[in-house]
């Protein structure tokens, strides 16, 4: 780099959230075309670009310098720049104990410590400096001291300096220099950069207003506009001239000399595992063989079938390799925390990713997948010749994730263990939203620009703008509007937050601050300043602790299969060939399964209608960006409508599952071992390599497989054509042991939605309070699967949903306006003094605080005491005069008794009153809808619910119940009209056009049910609905044809049942089919997965079970 070293001694970054606009890669590339040999990072008080700006220097061939502006108080700074690895350290530890004293509110922080200030320059800033302030305000004894304390602290002048800058006047740098000399030290030059280029200043105010909250008036903005910033990267020539036309290079020299001096070289280490303390003083190799050995023993209990032999001698190569790649202790600590949420009741998942490929980890318990059975690859997750960490990362669920976090915190300490921090940036409708806003354009119009932006993940501004021609005519509309999207562009991308990592934490062996910087996250626990890659580069351990929303489900399903079923379930031990659960997947009923419920899933399970788990996982791992191209080609193979073919006869065994398609990870890497002469090991590079397109490995390694298959008997052309094959689906193959895994869990969930639906519904909906449209969905499904739901009830509810006597009952939390403490107030009263016994007693009961109108009335409007005496309509009438002699008695019973007042009855309120309160209090409809009364259409007619309109849009069938019909005329004097449709999901608008409008308008009345086809639009108010057809509900339910009507008898025992559902199944088909229970006198339409085929042998083998009077096929057009 020579000897003469010019470098920026003070650069801020974006790293300083919010207060510069400068990106790392492009400053670097800009002081490299500039002429810097040496930059430095020293953002304020933190590091959080230190380790990606050191690599892109030295990329640049510019000397990295790493340092910190820190703040001392509000007017205080000084820059600190690490000499060497020793001063980066301790940089590390100045930051970390400032960004903690910052979260303790405290402002003034002392920089006294000798240790922490070796190896490091300090120089006074000649912008937001005691020295500077004070020397222009004539306090020069004051600056002396200062600069005396300072040199003292740091325990040499040589490693003190005063900066000054070209901005400074003459006079002050006179005296500052003149200070400077009498107390032995150098000035030195810095020029601050808060931004690239001179008129990027205009972008720094916009960012600084939006960091404040503040709105730019158009004075404000127009003076920005024209100002030339300062701050900026000024070309070395141009700064070297002006320091030199000044007279002021002894500044200039001293900057050199240490850009000259400094010297960092970081060293990226190895990771360094934390030891795992082993009990009875045995090493972690011998302890880790114990566990599994114990495991394993255990694991065969559970399958019969299990080879040992096979799997003792798996596991013994498992257990080599670990300790090879010195891995004993990983094994151990993920071990530890797995066995410590065993203990404590916490449900893990049965694995993720390649993890699940381990035998070893199978037998610790930290997954629940046997690989030999499902014959997943341990290279897959661990080999020796990739020199890699293994990762097993932990699914938990998402309500008790922070008590594993806490667990292992509490084990290591804050000096050995930190959460990891993650930047949220300025993307592309945020920065549109922050620059608006400063700007001063209403939230109605960046509504209309947020819209224009079309929904890309992560699309970029510059993207948007090629494809979205209604962006383009926003930017093109005014010069406002040019000014906000230029702004816009230019700060996207920036850092605008940071936050902690959904999954991550980190163990040290070493005290983590001599590894990374940190500041206060949640819970008295530390977080990393570097984010996760970065940490893992520097050796750290990273386990990540995910939290599943599924699991969660999972796990209260179980819990509430024992409380409303009486049955206690082990979901490890359910079979994953269940015959009704396989059923499910073939009907496509996977709402709520994890990972199966989304539309284009669905169809794929109707279409393949899988008949084995193994199916199911390889759906699992086709419906993805890439596999899916093979979807077809699988279903029909599947079929045997297309022959299953096989690039080499010899690969059928590893393709035969999948039907000679290549859909997972390890069938690349067992063709490779099978035909090529590949260890696993070697494989497992192959296909990385294949999968990162790394075309140098990819040609080395097809003339060592090509090689490899002649040794083994295959001719050159037919090896050439399977590496060719292999290639080209490489990058496209799943991890089979992720798929494995994931399915099961689903398979799992699928299961008790199959065997317990009440348990399965309650759980799913406790995971969407808050989110009535998706509470609509499940409820509407809920009921489809017919499960009762109940109102809330203060005798029966709990907070939350729960299950009794396998209905479903909503939680007091659930009832809006009802606070957590009365809801609480009320199960513990009830606890205590048993159930209220009516609405006058629940009154005399409730403490006074509670005894408010607004609150009694949301009781009374969500059903709440409907189990007792009284309707809904006679409590709210009655209520003011309860309340008042309440208030009268002063709550003395023997007075309220002689004072109570006689309830007036009235008769109930409405249906519409009722629905339009209960989605006021409750977020949906619980009565009876109007369109239930039309669930028999739901199947034959294909209809929609409003909820789903997105994921069909195209030919939508609707049954909606009309509120609102707004008729105008078109420019042609014509009629139509706007229609506000609802059903229990949701509402939309509907547009009925002249043409249809002149046809249905005798039959289009408010309060009525249609039945509807048309499609959906997005428009500037939203979503809406274009009608094609409109016809009243009632009159397509007369043209319904046959229904089944089924009866039970009371003497229908539960043996006559199972017979009777193995008839349903027998002859699924598309009649409907109601059943009469005369125990219950309840009459229901079963759900579509029960009703049969058209066909007089149903009718046969129903009568010779029920008996013939019990069983009726009915035409109801007769």
């Amino acid at each position: 780099m020579g000897s003469a070293v010019f470098g920026a001694l003070q650069v801020i970054s974006s790293f300083s959230l919010l207060q510069s606009t400068i990106k790392i890669p492009q400053l670097v590339n800009e002081a490299k075309k500039r002429g810097y040999a040496a930059l430095a990072l020293t953002d304020i008080n933190v590091m959080y670009g230190a380790i990606d700006f050191y690599h892109e220097c030295l990329a640049a061939d510019i000397k990295p310098i790493i340092g910190l502006t820190l703040e001392l108080g509000p007017e205080d700074s000084l820059l600190l720049l690490a000499k060497n690895e020793q001063g980066y350290r301790n940089l590390m530890r100045i930051s970390t104990r400032k960004m903690l004293a910052l979260s303790k509110g405290d402002e003034i922080f002392k920089l006294d410590n000798k240790q922490e200030l070796r190896d490091l320059a300090v120089i006074v800033p000649p912008q937001k400096s005691y020295v500077v302030a004070a020397v222009s305000n004539g306090r020069l004894a004051s600056a002396k001291k200062y600069l005396e304390r300072l040199s003292e602290a740091v325990g040499s002048t040589k490693n003190v300096f005063v900066g000054i800058d070209l901005e400074m006047e003459h006079a002050l740098y006179a005296t500052l220099n003149k200070l400077a000399e009498n107390v032995q030290l150098a000035t030195i030059a810095v020029e601050p950069v808060n931004y690239l280029n001179q008129n990027d200043f205009f972008e720094l105010q916009v960012l600084d207003a939006i960091k404040k909250g503040n709105q730019l008036s158009t004075e404000q903005l127009s003076a920005a506009s024209k100002i030339k910033g300062k701050a900026w990267l000024q070309p070395v020539q141009e700064i070297s001239s002006a320091y030199k036309q000044l007279n002021l290079q002894d500044p200039l020299n001293a900057m050199q000399k240490l850009c000259q001096e400094i010297n960092l070289k970081l060293h990226f280490s190895a990771p360094q595992l934390p030891h795992f303390k082993i009990p009875e003083n045995i090493g972690a190799q011998q302890f880790l063989r114990t566990l599994c050995e114990d495991g394993l023993a255990k694991r065969l209990k559970e399958n019969a079938d299990g080879n040992i032999t096979v799997y003792r001698k798996r596991l013994e190569y498992e257990l080599n390799v670990i300790h090879r790649m010195g891995f004993d202790d990983y094994f151990l600590i993920v071990w530890d925390v797995t066995n410590y949420a065993h203990q404590a009741q916490i449900i893990t998942g049965p694995g993720r990713g390649s993890a699940a490929g381990s035998l070893v980890a199978y037998t610790l318990f930290i997954t629940d997948v046997d690989p030999l059975r499902y014959d997943l690859l341990f290279e897959r997750f661990l080999n020796e010749e990739r020199a890699q960490m293994p990762d097993i990362d932990l699914d938990i669920p998402d309500n008790r994730r922070q008590q594993i976090i806490q667990y292992v915190y509490h084990k290591y300490g804050s000096d050995h263990m930190a959460q990891i921090i993650t930047f949220g940036t300025l993307g592309a409708k945020q920065v549109l939203r922050d620059v608006g806003r400063v700007l001063g354009i209403p939230q109605f119009e960046m509504n209309v620009w947020s819209k224009a932006i079309p929904a890309t993940l992560h699309i970029t501004l510059e993207e948007a703008y090629k494809n979205s021609p209604r962006l383009r005519d926003l930017v093109a509309d005014n010069e406002k509007n040019k000014l906000l999207f230029k702004t816009a562009l230019s700060l996207e991308g920036l850092p605008r937050h940071f936050s902690i990592h959904a999954a991550g934490i980190i163990l040290s062996d070493k005290n983590l601050v001599d590894v990374v910087p940190l500041q206060v996250g949640n819970d008295e626990i530390l977080l990393t300043q570097f984010t996760k890659d970065t940490v893992e580069e520097l050796g750290l351990l990273k386990i990540d602790f995910l939290g599943l929303r599924n699991l969660s489900i999972l796990d209260n399903a179980t819990k509430l299969v024992k409380i409303g079923y009486q049955h206690e379930l082990d979901v490890h031990q359910i079979l994953l060939n269940d015959t009704e659960t396989l059923r499910l997947f073939q009907e496509a009923d996977t709402t709520g399964v994890f990972q199966f419920e989304s539309a284009g899933i669905k169809n794929v399970l109707r279409r393949l209608h899988p008949s084995s788990f193994e199916d199911i996982a390889a759906v699992n791992a086709l419906y993805r960006p890439g596999p899916m191209e093979n979807i077809d080609h699988f279903i029909q193979r599947r079929h045997g409508v297309e022959k299953s073919t096989y690039p080499a006869e010899s690969l059928k065994p590893i393709l035969k599952k999948t039907y000679g398609i290549l859909v997972y990870q390890e069938q690349v890497m067992q063709v490779a071992s099978t035909m090529g002469g590949f260890t696993l090991g070697q494989a497992d590079l192959l296909r990385r390599a294949m999968s990162k397109k790394k075309g140098a490995v990819i040609e080395q390694m097809k003339a060592r497989f090509v090689s490899g298959a002649e040794k083994r008997g295959f001719a050159p052309k037919v090896a050439e054509q399977v590496y060719e094959y292999i290639e080209k689906f490489a990058g496209y193959g799943f991890n089979r042991s992720h798929a494995v895994a994931y399915t099961k869990m689903a398979f799992q969930l699928a299961y008790i939605k199959r065997h317990y639906p009440a348990a399965f519904f309650a759980a799913l909906l406790n995971t969407v309070i808050g989110n009535s449209d998706k509470m609509k969905d499940y409820l509407l499904e809920a009921k489809q699967h017919s499960v009762e739901i109940h109102a809330p009830d203060v005798n029966e509810s709990q907070l939350l949903f729960i299950l009794h006597k396998q209905k479903i009952y909503f939680g007091l939390q659930n009832i809006k306006t009802i606070r957590s403490d009365f809801a609480k107030h009320i199960i513990s009263e009830r606890r205590l003094r048993g159930k209220f016994s009516s609405f006058q007693a629940f009154l005399q009961r409730i403490d006074n605080r509670y005894l408010k109108k607004e609150y009694l009335e949301a009781l009374i409007y969500a059903g709440a005491f409907d189990g007792m005496a009284h309707n809904r309509a006679t409590l709210l009438k009655n209520l003011p005069k309860m309340l008042s002699n309440i208030e009268l008695s002063g709550n003395n019973v023997e007075l309220l008794e002689a004072l109570a007042p006689k309830y007036d009855t009235f008769t109930d309120i409405s249906l519409e009153e009722r629905l339009k309160n209960e989605e006021k209090y409750l977020g949906v409809y619980l009565s009876a809808h109007p369109v239930e009364q039309f669930n028999n259409l739901i199947i034959p007619q294909k209809i929609t619910a409003i909820s789903r309109i997105q994921e069909q849009k195209e030919h939508l069938h609707l049954l909606v119940y009309i509120k609102k019909i707004k008729v105008i005329r078109t420019k042609k004097g014509q009629q139509m009209a706007f229609v506000t449709g609802e059903d229990q999901t949701g509402q939309v608008d509907i547009t009925v056009f002249s043409d249809l409008f002149k046809k249905v308008m005798p039959v289009l009345k408010e309060k009525m049910v249609m039945l509807l086809t048309g499609k959906a639009e997005q428009t500037k108010r939203g979503l809406q609905v274009i009608a094609r057809e409109m016809m009243p509900a009632s009159e397509i339910e007369e043209k319904l044809s046959d229904i089944y009507y089924v009866r039970l008898t009371k003497e229908t025992d539960q043996q006559i049942q199972q017979k009777l559902l193995k008839v349903m199944h027998q002859y699924h088909g598309e009649t409907p089919v109601i059943l009469f229970e005369e125990k219950t006198a309840k009459k229901m339409m079963l759900s579509q997965r029960y009703w049969l085929q058209n066909d007089s042998k149903v009718i046969v083998a129903l009568s010779n079970l029920l008996g013939q009077e019990n069983v009726v096929l009915r035409n109801e057009n007769k």
